[in-house]
């Protein structure tokens, strides 16, 4: 059944305490990561050759509910083209993870930082068939920010109610070809998309740390 989900202040102040606390995401990432785990992948584990990149996870009201903006990828990118994910990219050289998360935020959705408070970073998730090490990075508005998509990444903006990411209902199981085999892949349902991979894992530690799951999908 569905679950209550807090105030987006009272989300905020959980997530700003993960510069405080021990983090929960390599549960969470275990949990949601597909199956068979592919070789060479473990939670936690990073390469020291791994290339940084930061993504953001904008909360923000709309219509008085704490929402979740994700994006649809565009399907001629060359890597994870179609999928859903928080907006994001590599790091640069010279800016920090969340300098790069509020960068490409404003490439990928014209979203400013201006109105955006940064109030958290989560467990970093190393991505094997990319050879990225992902950073996420939470930020809140107090409203749903003006927005526009980049029609060469974006193939449309995603927002999400919290709600509806934290309804057990929503966490389901389905498989997947890659390469030469097929994957049990756990999956959010979330607007008639499948969010699986790095991005059910972070969603997967939010939920966590606010105490609303993941359940087990398996």
């Amino acid at each position: 059944m569905p679950v209550e989900t807090p105030p987006l202040y009272q989300i905020a102040s959980r997530l700003q305490d993960t510069g405080r606390a021990p983090l929960t995401g390599l549960d969470a990432h275990a949990l949601l990561a597909p199956k068979p785990i592919r070789h060479g992948w473990r939670p936690g584990e990073i390469p020291s050759d791994a290339r940084a990149a930061a993504a953001l996870m904008l909360l923000y009201l709309q219509d008085d509910a704490p929402h979740v903006l994700l994006t649809v990828r565009d399907g001629g990118l060359s890597r994870h083209a179609g999928q859903v994910s928080f907006p994001g990219g590599l790091v640069d050289p010279d800016e920090t993870v969340r300098d790069a998360a509020l960068r490409e935020t404003f490439e990928e959705t014209g979203i400013a930082s201006a109105g955006i408070e940064l109030v958290g970073e989560l467990t970093p998730i190393y991505i094997n068939v990319s050879g990225y090490v992902l950073h996420p990075v939470v930020g809140v508005a107090d409203r749903a920010p003006a927005m526009s998509r980049a029609a060469a990444e974006v193939a449309r903006l995603l927002p999400v109610a919290f709600d509806e990411i934290a309804d057990p209902a929503n966490l389901r199981l389905g498989v997947r070809w890659r390469g030469d085999r097929w994957f049990d892949v756990p999956y959010f349902a979330l607007r008639n998309e499948r969010v699986w991979g790095a991005t059910a894992m972070v969603l997967g530690e939010v939920l966590a740390l606010l105490g609303l799951g993941p359940r087990d999908p398996w």
